[in-house]
């Protein structure tokens, strides 16, 4: 991709390229003709000085005033070329991961199918600190971004674990009005009772399982977010286990866990169809291992509606689920919850306590 600048042409150069008209006409025979001979008008049949040393400048100021005119249509289109080369490589440099404060290659994916295209923001990502055992995808909740996650995670015990922080797309969010805000998918009402967006939610788990698919093949891969992030998870994990996304295309990751922190169980309605369609989703769904943590005083996505999505996913053939309540928790993290959290993790994924 071209990130040149164009440099304007020189006051030198432009002095050159327009030559100014000559102020007066030649009056004697020995001067040099001029260079614009003067056009056949009615001055030239009975020229006195003056009118001569008009009909002499006339033409060359309309053909200066021609290539001015020409030259900076060319500077022009010229500027516009360069301007249009800058704004794609800022769009470029936009989806670029951050990794601790450097960036690599950008990501961006959309489910195959979906028919809503939307650009993914920055993906940060957490180097773990010790052996890498295992890559988690941690998904943040509606209106946030990567960032700020990916510090929290940053400062957890758990040295054997990358950490992935993509950033959602901008999009029209239902439950703002149509109000544009960072979402994993649209969503009418923050519960399992809401209409699916089944495009949305299949796009971003697409997203989710490009992000995983990279990972080394002796590396156990989790997904996991807060909110919106934490039902995005879920609604990957039960892709994971009926084999395919909501649109039928397959699921290609195979993943290990799932936790969901102060979020909901997207199509749930549909959530037992889709496991017992086959002996082997059903089998999937009862081995992976999943995490509900939720606050009974969250007063943005209700401790009902994850209660409820504990025990769709029980009645459905996830065995093992385990899901914590937090007497005076709201729609936020505390320190208990995310030390369970890395308590659950480290048994789960069987990372120990060495961090070497």
């Amino acid at each position: 991709m071209w990130r040149g600048a164009v440099v304007a042409p020189s006051c030198a150069a432009l002095s050159g390229r327009f030559p100014h008209p000559p102020h007066r006409a030649a009056t004697t025979a020995t001067q040099k003709a001029p260079l614009f001979p003067p056009p056949k008008s009615a001055f030239s049949r009975s020229p006195s000085p003056r009118r001569c040393s008009l009909v002499r400048t006339r033409a060359p100021r309309r053909l200066y005033l021609l290539r001015w005119c020409r030259s900076a249509a060319v500077i022009a289109v010229v500027v516009g070329v360069a301007a249009l080369a800058g704004i794609v490589a800022r769009r470029g440099r936009g989806g670029a991961a951050i990794v601790r404060g450097m960036s690599f290659g950008g990501s961006s994916s959309v489910a195959s199918g979906a028919k809503r295209p939307f650009e993914y923001g920055r993906t940060h990502v957490v180097r773990p600190k010790g052996t890498h055992k295992a890559t988690i995808v941690w998904l943040h909740g509606l209106g946030d971004n990567g960032a700020s996650w990916s510090q929290l995670l940053e400062t957890l015990p758990l040295p054997n674990i990358k950490w992935i922080c993509p950033t959602a797309p901008s999009r029209p969010v239902s439950v703002f009005g149509g109000f544009p805000s960072t979402a994993w998918f649209d969503v009418a009402d923050l519960s399992e009772d809401a209409p699916d967006d089944v495009e949305g939610m299949d796009a971003s788990a697409a997203h989710v399982a490009n992000l995983l698919s990279t990972e080394p093949a002796d590396i156990k891969l989790g997904v996991g977010g807060f909110s919106m992030g934490a039902a995005t998870a879920l609604y990957s994990a039960t892709c994971f286990a009926h084999g395919k996304y909501g649109n039928g295309n397959p699921y290609p990751v195979n993943l290990s866990l799932a936790v969901g922190l102060s979020g909901w169980l997207p199509c749930a309605r549909t959530l037992k169809n889709r496991i017992q369609s086959s002996p082997e989703a059903a089998q999937k769904a009862s081995s992976i291992p999943l995490l509900l943590c939720h606050g009974k005083a969250d007063d943005v996505v209700l401790y009902k509606h994850g209660e409820r999505s504990a025990d769709a996913l029980k009645a459905n053939g996830f065995s093992n689920v385990l899901f914590k309540s937090y007497n005076s928790l709201g729609h936020y993290t505390v320190p208990e919850e995310m030390e369970e959290v890395c308590k659950w993790l480290t048994a789960n994924l069987e990372l120990g306590t060495s961090s070497s």
